[in-house]
């Protein structure tokens, strides 16, 4: 009798995620097949969903995938039967591009990525490149591993951007910026929380992680900020966070889709203050955040869901009434 897998399918942008059963599919070359344990619901899927950024449909969204290996396509070595792993944003690259070459795989110019170009865990089982995948700490179950995959490292590489200043302001405290206060907070840093207006629930969140101070997104902070990262795809908050920066002070926006940003006075932008995007990450980045997450013990607050009611995480996630991260376990 064939095997068969389930999956939450997105067949049209704008329409609710539609239950499937398929037959599970066999690793190529350098794949494994993963048995998902947990997936996380990022926004960059709300974004797929919604329609906000497009590839290939129908897709099975989810990139913060958390699960074991029960099958090996020729060539792979990296990975055994059992193994538990972790497969995140970036699915594959084409590793002769320049960006490649230069080590900024990143900015590909033919990448594959997780739960958009090709299927993601919103499933029960699902195929990966194993170059691509990473070995996960023992410190961390299944559940609260998960957000580590893209709220954790896409942070990570926003927090390299934003340099090496003590004081960091984060503009949306949702799945990422919990993370990351845990660890700017763990190497000394001051952190500044900003949320929405009214989100008395998330700055009590912020300040009970440690945070130096929250408030809302158009309030002044204490003191100057050193960096500001902004994780909510709120354009306008770009020339708000840059008042709030000292000179020479950095903007990262780290989303993969947000609103246009209004006008602004040159004035808010000069003394060499800069704007800067993240875009993808890289292997290295994966790997040295991992174990930067298991050296502190960095945990994350996780509510959990059946994968059934991937629509129910994804609307919770939409109205932006969430403390740390959503996961599904099928």
């Amino acid at each position: 009798m064939e095997q068969t897998m389930i999956a939450m399918q997105l067949d049209a942008p704008g329409e609710p995620l539609r239950r499937v059963q398929r037959a599970i599919p066999e690793p190529g070359p350098d794949e494994i097949r993963v048995k998902v344990a947990a997936c996380g619901v990022c926004r960059t899927d709300l974004h797929i969903a919604d329609g906000d950024i497009h590839g290939p449909l129908p897709i099975v969204p989810g990139h913060e995938i958390v699960g074991r290996v029960d099958a090996t396509g020729a060539g792979v070595s990296r990975f055994r039967l059992g193994d538990r792993v972790g497969i995140g944003w970036l699915a594959g690259t084409c590793g002769v591009c320049s960006y490649c070459r230069d080590g900024r795989e990143n900015l590909c110019d033919d990448p594959d990525f997780t739960g958009f170009t090709r299927d993601g865990g919103f499933a029960s089982h699902c195929i990966a490149d194993a170059r691509y995948c990473f070995p996960l700490p023992n410190a961390f179950g299944d559940l609260h591993a998960a957000p580590l995959l893209c709220a954790g490292l896409i942070g990570y590489r926003a927090y390299l951007l934003a340099g090496e200043g003590d004081r960091i302001g984060l503009y949306g405290f949702g799945a990422a910026a919990h993370i990351l206060a845990q660890l700017a907070l763990a190497e000394h840093r001051s952190v500044f929380a900003f949320t929405r207006e009214g989100d008395s629930a998330g700055q009590e969140f912020a300040r009970d992680l440690g945070c130096q101070w929250a408030g809302n997104s158009t309030q002044a902070p204490p003191e100057p900020l050193d960096a500001a990262i902004i994780f909510a795809p709120v354009g306008a908050l770009v020339p708000e966070a840059l008042k709030r920066v000292r000179k020479g002070g950095r903007v990262v926006c780290a989303g993969i889709h947000m609103s246009d940003i209004p006008s602004f006075p040159y004035a808010d932008l000069w003394e060499e203050r800069s704007i800067l995007s993240v875009a993808n990450l890289t292997r290295a980045d994966g790997s040295g955040f991992l174990a930067l997450a298991a050296k502190y013990a960095i945990e994350t607050h996780v509510t959990a869901f059946p994968l059934d009611q991937a629509n129910a995480a994804l609307d919770l996630l939409r109205s932006g009434k969430v403390e740390g991260s959503l996961v599904l376990r099928p």
